[in-house]
């Protein structure tokens, strides 16, 4: 461990419906990016851990799936199974939600946060897109009625507009506890596992609006050398037609994905990288567990 005093550490879980920006908020508090983020709804899948030395306190941020009613599909039922254990397991739970809207998905997060007797924050995201801030009083007042929140604080994480205060009140909760990570760790997640979710970011920019919820990407290769990293990647599509599309005209946007991605990576890990990429067929892996399990949805 390292040399920081800590005499309080937890889990801090940041709950909401898809696309208010939890992500964003992550990757905001940490300081750097730990998960990959999308205007399109679901794009984060997995628990991600995004781990803060805050004065004395090491925080330990989990960014989870959007909670959302549809659960037709084994991953819309798996992403749910995630968001839902958080809830239970950490100390603080910041219940994020959008200023601009009120949605009945929000509804459905807070009546199951009800069940829950951890503190919760209230963090009214996106204040920075109100064009008359006196609005966000009304919907302060309608949401302090409907639960005991332990403090409610509008804010912008794309702005980094009154996070810190956010991270102040959180600190205050957290229970007394030994440093649980190394000072220069800021994520539980593998390098193989980033890499994964880069390629996916670059795909869900990239590709039409249904796309992005049938594929996902799957390390093949992963080869660090003295200059170069060499990594195959396979993105997974459910049907010929979208390995078509993905590929693009001569190729054209696997190309372009490629490139971004690839540069992204190099940052990350600071040295030249040579990737490939190939697109396959898993019909219908987003309503088959065994397929999921196979791609690391555990």
């Amino acid at each position: 461990m390292g040399e920081a005093n800590i005499k309080k550490s937890g889990f801090v879980a940041i709950i909401g419906r898809p696309n208010v920006g939890k992500s964003t908020l992550l990757n905001c508090l940490v300081g750097e990016k730990v998960s990959i983020t999308s205007p399109k709804p679901q794009t984060t899948r997995w628990q991600i851990l995004g781990i803060k030395i805050f004065h004395q306190a090491q925080i330990i941020y989990i960014d989870t799936p959007g909670l959302h009613r549809d659960e037709k599909r084994a991953m819309n039922r798996y992403m749910n199974r995630i968001a839902n254990a958080v809830i239970l397991d950490a100390d603080v739970i910041v219940f994020m939600v959008d200023a601009t809207s009120w949605r009945g998905e929000d509804e459905m997060v807070l009546k199951k946060l009800q069940q829950s007797e951890k503190p919760v924050i209230l963090a009214i995201n996106k204040v920075d897109l109100l064009k008359d801030k006196s609005d966000l009083l009304p919907l302060i007042d309608q949401l302090k009625d409907k639960f005991h929140f332990t403090h409610i604080i509008p804010l912008s994480a794309m702005a980094r507009d009154n996070t810190e205060h956010l991270e102040v009140e959180i600190a205050k909760l957290l229970p007394e506890g030994p440093q649980l990570y190394p000072d220069e760790q800021v994520t539980d997640k593998s390098m193989r596992f980033q890499v994964a979710e880069i390629i996916r970011e670059k795909l869900i920019h990239a590709t039409e609006e249904e796309l992005p919820y049938t594929t996902t990407v799957e390390i093949e290769q992963f080869q660090p050398g003295e200059k170069l990293t060499e990594i195959g990647a396979i993105i997974w599509v459910e049907r010929q037609g979208q390995k078509i599309i993905i590929i693009g005209k001569k190729g054209a946007r696997l190309k372009k994905v490629g490139m971004q991605a690839r540069r992204e990576i190099e940052k990350r890990l600071g040295q030249k990288v040579f990737l490939r990429l190939w697109v396959k067929v898993k019909e219908n892996w987003t309503d088959d567990d065994k397929a999921l399990r196979s791609l690391g949805y555990e």
